[in-house]
């Protein structure tokens, strides 16, 4: 082999497998807590070890506690979600197929939208009191106004001449929607679901920290931080911050599934 071959091996880029790619930098970080917390380079009393944390989701498992308080988290969740998608179809869809009611309705929903999410709590809680329907009813308002954005600019994204031809083979009304502006709003439509799916999730956690107490992930934080049991805290972070990459995947999964045809026909 000559010099400039072995140089040119010696400078080839170190090949990381890809299924790696996307664990490099939480195990990085994983290291780096470990290491500060093993020399004591932090106070442990603020941040648990890793093992330590790992030790109490194995209690949290032994005694039952864990799969209660996530399966209530996500029945929250998904019940919050599917309020709020619903809904926002709807004015989504009423607003971008109608001039008028964008008119009537769309600055009023536009100065709403930017009012923080969060403060709608006081309001929240005046009116549906501070248990299970105010959390569902806060959850469903933080999944609401992406799904109203991208369903309206979906639908006003469709091509006038593709209605105009649509009416010159006589369709009706109602088949225009079907097969020429449903199809055409559903990327701008799924992307709307997805956000408000994350969206939903961080709602969720947000609902369960600040009003009443109840079963949830969020009561697994407050607990621990009640008991300045911070292995128990940093747990509910981990399990929070895995579920909604879990909803993020799983509608990545579903949005390319069912939008294959576009990528067919392309």
């Amino acid at each position: 082999m000559s010099q400039a071959d072995s140089a040119a091996s010696s400078a080839a880029p170190i090949q990381v497998p890809a299924w790696l790619r996307g664990w490099l930098v939480p195990l990085a970080l994983v290291a780096i807590w470990d290491l500060l917390t093993r020399f004591k380079l932090v106070n442990p009393l603020l941040l648990a070890r890793p093992s330590a944390v790992l030790a109490s989701f194995k209690e949290q498992l032994a005694h039952g506690d864990l799969l209660p308080q996530l399966a209530a988290s996500l029945e929250r969740d998904l019940a919050g979600f599917a309020i709020g998608a619903l809904a926002g179809l709807a004015l989504g869809s009423v607003m971008g197929l109608s001039r008028l009611a964008d008119r009537l309705v769309g600055p009023t929903f536009h100065a709403a939208k930017q009012v923080a999410i969060f403060a709608w709590i006081p309001l929240i809680s005046v009116w549906f009191g501070i248990g299970e329907p105010a959390k569902v009813v806060f959850i469903a308002l933080s999944a609401f106004y992406p799904v109203v954005v991208n369903t309206f600019e979906g639908i006003r994204s469709v091509g006038r001449e593709h209605i105009e031809v649509a009416r010159v083979f006589r369709f009706t009304p109602l088949q225009v929607f079907r097969k020429v502006v449903l199809p055409g709003a559903l990327p701008s439509i799924f992307a709307g679901l997805h956000l408000g799916l994350i969206y939903s999730w961080l709602g969720t956690l947000g609902a369960e920290y600040l009003l009443a107490a109840g079963p949830g992930i969020g009561n697994l934080m407050i607990e621990g931080r009640e008991s300045f049991q911070m292995a128990k805290v940093l747990l509910g972070v981990l399990i929070a911050g895995g579920v909604g990459y879990g909803l993020n995947a799983l509608a990545t999964k579903l949005e390319a599934n069912l939008l294959r045809w576009r990528v067919r026909s392309a």
